[in-house]
């Protein structure tokens, strides 16, 4: 890929809600009733079939490979002392070939008592748009006979979700009972949401035949800490996983059990980042390098590590990709404003450092896209969670500074003063970041990072909104219906759209498609600016309103690519000229583009600026709100002003 030099100009962040007391973390009376959708024939077989999917611990997992040439196989066998981790793979059922894993034991406490061993294979030499079939040995017997189908590795579709987290919709009510998280067959929770998942991936794939995988941001499944084999059981159980592997993010429901990385076979796996499910990995398909991490060690420095091999790996890499549960930029109620961006401080100028292009969330069961945002090169503050005392979960109600040692109350009461300062203190710190000044759904070679944030593929819980929408979110739903996004990558776009899925199943658009293109042209994002690039960020800024067809200036031209900007800029007051020129080549001065500043805040209606300011009540303007960072100006400097005068 291109290495981009990052824009490290301070910048101010966005509107937290500064000083709020955040309620505890809930799900909301809303989630996909299985017995509701879909029609009443395909649930009735559901609930007739779920005793012997809820005792079947043996499905088939498929995870994406190393690259697109390999597909990796994970799934458990009875530990009878016939160990058999074979794949036969090929292109036929006469040709197929063996390739043989390895086996290990499952922890039986996970698993009822009962011995289980978990066989991982990787299979190689796919190759672009083949059809394949493939069978696996359980115990010598081989299952019976599975197509798959591989497309294009040049333009690579793929299914983003996130949370499925099969047994989540416990406590809801259902025909007249509610829903309830007891194990095998009596998790009737996990047995709605399975359904839903399923229903899901089927729409999705209708829709997308020529989908090459599928990513998801984490919680597979519910029960944290505790062994939840049926949720497993369910989740794999959907039909399309067949044929469709999945680069599954561990969430926070699947960080503290083994039983994770027995049911997926993850590439490149690393102990980076480790918690009792594993740790971070990463692979490449096509042009994309996708690196997973596992945000629920806050170990910073390891994901850093894990990055930096992953890099190595494929640093030619057209498009860098991350996936993390936790959405370090979302928009959720429950999560976004406090245990989602606990690593944001950190996270932030290290996606940076290896200009990840895209990061793709979940955890906050709700949909939101950013704008393209990048750090502010300040030195901040260092945040985690704990685990309690009894190690059953974390504690979700304080954040920790770790340099201090500081216990952080994210919920303070009302008489709690100190409690109240540390929660504003650390919003404020994670006052990191820059929002780049960009227009429209189509992005050419930005400096910024896009952060996507999925809501709950299967349904099983959705969260409420943040009340106040964060300046750095672009677009965000809340429907409460179930969603999933669908990824078209080829050497030069990245393109995104976003649907949900009604009670009827049909799918529909919640964004509009969303692209990031790149041209191979080398980006100098700290060179100064120009007179007339200063202006057309700031009229980039305004939207792009309606202008003259002429400047009114004599050195700007018809065929000026500025023109509007300038002639926008003129019209309202925000640019003056000198001596009816413009000079538009010319370097913009730090009072120039004050004095611009102060004018263009008077017309967004800052009632303490004003549009007829000079340049020095531009530089009084500017300096009193902190607009200014250094004597240069660079896309930067506009950027980070902009962003503060969006206070």
């Amino acid at each position: 890929m291109e290495m981009k030099k990052r824009l490290l100009t301070g910048a101010l962040c966005g509107a937290l809600l500064i000083g709020t007391t955040i309620p505890a973390l809930a799900a909301t009376v809303h989630y996909n009733d299985g017995a509701a959708v879909g029609g009443s024939a395909e649930w009735t077989a559901w609930t007739q079939k779920w005793d012997s999917v809820a005792a079947d611990y043996t499905k088939v997992s498929l995870t994406p490979g190393r690259d697109e040439s390999e597909l990796n196989f994970a799934w458990y066998s009875r530990a009878d002392g016939k160990d058999t981790p074979v794949v036969h793979f090929g292109t036929s059922k006469g040709s197929m070939k063996t390739f043989t894993g390895v086996s290990a034991d499952v922890d039986p406490s996970l698993t009822d008592g009962v011995a289980y061993r978990y066989n991982h294979v990787a299979v190689t030499g796919l190759r672009e748009n083949t059809s394949y079939v493939y069978t696996v040995e359980k115990n010598g017997v081989q299952t019976g006979v599975q197509a798959y189908q591989t497309h294009s590795f040049s333009t690579v579709k793929m299914l983003y979700v996130g949370d499925p987290q099969i047994g989540a919709s416990k406590g809801q009510p259902q025909g007249g009972e509610k829903l309830t998280a007891s194990s095998g067959a009596a998790n009737t929770a996990a047995r709605n949401d399975a359904f839903g998942w399923n229903r899901t991936l089927d729409i999705a794939t209708a829709q997308n035949p020529d989908v090459s995988f599928i990513i998801s941001a984490g919680d597979q499944v519910n029960k944290t800490g505790k062994p939840k084999e049926e949720e497993y059981a369910g989740y794999l159980d959907a039909s399309a996983l067949t044929a469709l592997p999945v680069a599954t993010t561990i969430g926070n429901h699947d960080s503290l059990n083994p039983d994770y990385q027995y049911h997926f076979y993850n590439p490149n796996a690393t102990d980076y980042g480790a918690t009792q499910a594993g740790g971070d990995y990463y692979y490449s398909y096509g042009e994309g390098l996708f690196i997973v991490l596992n945000t629920n060690n806050y170990n910073v420095a390891q994901h850093k590590k894990a990055i930096e091999e992953a890099v190595a790996s494929d640093p030619d890499a057209r498009w860098r990709i991350v996936t993390i549960h936790q959405d370090i930029y979302g928009t959720g109620l429950d999560h976004s404003d406090t245990d989602g961006m606990i690593l944001r401080t950190q996270l932030t100028p290290i996606f940076d450092q290896y200009d990840i292009d895209v990061v793709l969330q979940g955890h906050d069961h709700t949909y939101s896209r950013s704008k393209l945002l990048y750090g502010d090169g300040k030195t901040h503050g260092t945040y985690e969670f704990q685990l309690k005392a009894d190690g059953s979960d974390y504690d979700w109600d304080h954040a920790f500074n770790t340099a201090s040692g500081t216990q952080i109350p994210l919920s303070p009461k009302d008489e709690d003063t100190a409690g109240k300062t540390l929660l504003k203190n650390f919003q404020n710190d994670n006052s990191c970041y820059t929002i780049e000044t960009t227009v429209g759904s189509t992005v050419t070679d930005p400096q910024g990072t896009l952060y996507m944030t999925a809501n709950s593929a299967s349904g099983s819980k959705f969260y409420e909104l943040i009340a106040s929408q964060q300046d750095y979110i672009a677009k965000r739903s809340q429907n409460w219906l179930p969603s999933y996004s669908v990824i078209t990558m080829t050497p030069d776009s990245f393109s995104i759209d976003t649907y949900q899925i009604t009670d009827s199943g049909k799918a529909e658009a919640i964004d509009e498609t969303f692209t990031i293109s790149k041209t191979g042209a080398s980006v100098k994002s700290d060179a100064p600016l120009t007179r007339a690039q200063a202006v057309q960020r700031l009229y980039d800024a305004a939207g792009r309103p309606a202008a003259a067809a002429s400047a009114g200036f004599s050195d700007v031209t018809a065929s000026s690519p500025a023109l509007q900007a300038i002639a926008w800029a003129r019209a309202v007051g925000v640019a003056q000229g000198s001596q009816g020129a413009f000079q538009p080549d010319a370097e913009i001065t730090q009072a120039q583009l004050a004095a611009m500043l102060t004018r263009y805040a008077a017309v967004q209606g800052k009632a303490d600026a004003s549009v007829h300011a000079t340049l020095a009540q531009g530089m009084q303007y500017a300096q009193a709100h902190g607009l200014l960072n250094g004597s240069v100006i660079t896309a930067g400097s506009v950027d980070y002003a902009l962003t503060k005068l969006g206070k």
